[in-house]
């Protein structure tokens, strides 16, 4: 049996590769906590590339194996803490209350469809984490500590089409004499990419080849 490759052919050839269902990609404007634009953890003290605390900046400035790291977790390839200051100090401390950070990341899903965005990923803090929101919807109540990484997802969340912000609030308990606070997040998370415009066009294309196709197929008949 022969087969004939025609306009026809080649055209529903390339619709049902629109109609296969398109690949979670990664979102690339979330970030894990002191990390560079390709989400290498960055080297040395200063202010974080993406998230910031109480509306400021917030610094890297911790060192694996110099207090407080241990007892803090150690930093990865992945993902740094984030302090008050560039020397890893409390720099809001006031001994005669709880300090409350609030450490804030925003983020696009420009070019994704953000009813199928999602992320997970493991966090710690210096004292606690009194809640983590998600615009403003909160995801994870109270938990976490600085001597080992808990798990936290989106589950719960609201996603929107442009600006999201991811929100994790810690509580630092008073004592008398100071006392180090910080917060280390590793994240990741993905979502279907919207297709391009030029990928519209293309099916459109795809669309006209084959209603052109089968006119001329129905005139030759009727010839």
């Amino acid at each position: 049996m022969t087969f004939r490759f025609t306009a026809t052919t080649a055209a529903v050839a390339l619709l049902a590769g629109f109609a296969l269902p398109a690949a979670a990609a990664p979102i690339t404007t979330l970030y894990s906590t002191g990390v560079d634009a390709v989400g290498v953890a960055t080297i040395g003290s200063g202010a974080d590339l993406h998230w910031t605390l109480n509306g400021g900046s917030a610094f890297t400035g911790g060192t694996n194996g110099v207090f407080p790291i241990p007892p803090w977790v150690n930093e990865t390839a992945k993902s740094r803490w984030l302090t008050p200051s560039a020397n890893a100090a409390d720099g809001f401390y006031d001994p005669s209350s709880d300090g409350i950070y609030t450490y804030t990341q925003v983020f696009s899903l420009a070019g994704y469809k953000a009813s199928t965005a999602s992320f997970s990923g493991l966090f710690a803090s210096d004292n606690t984490v009194d809640k983590i929101t998600l615009n403003g919807v909160t995801i994870a109540g109270s938990g976490g500590s600085f001597s080992a990484r808990n798990a936290f997802n989106s589950t719960g969340g609201t996603f929107n089409a442009g600006v999201n912000t991811l929100t994790f609030t810690v509580r630092n308990d008073a004592q008398i004499g100071g006392n180090p606070t910080g917060l280390n997040v590793d994240v990741a998370g993905t979502a279907t990419a919207v297709p391009e415009p030029a990928s519209w066009a293309l099916m459109v294309v795809g669309f006209g080849m084959v209603g052109f196709a089968t006119r001329r197929r129905q005139n030759v008949v009727a010839a």
